[in-house]
């Protein structure tokens, strides 16, 4: 019974460390491609303002 208990534990700290190194990266990703995004964004709004200023 204990060695049961004890590997379903170890199973479970396992499966809960790898989900959340998985979301990690994910979270990464997410964040460099906003900030590309934000740049792109940023550079189109400037070039607008740019035409209607001149």
């Amino acid at each position: 019974m204990k060695k049961s208990l004890t590997f379903i534990i170890v199973l479970f700290v396992t499966l809960m460390a790898s989900g959340c190194s998985e979301t990690w990266r994910g979270i990464k990703k997410d964040t460099s491609e906003n900030a590309e995004w934000s740049k792109d964004k940023v550079n189109e709004g400037a070039k607008y303002i740019e035409k209607k200023t001149d």
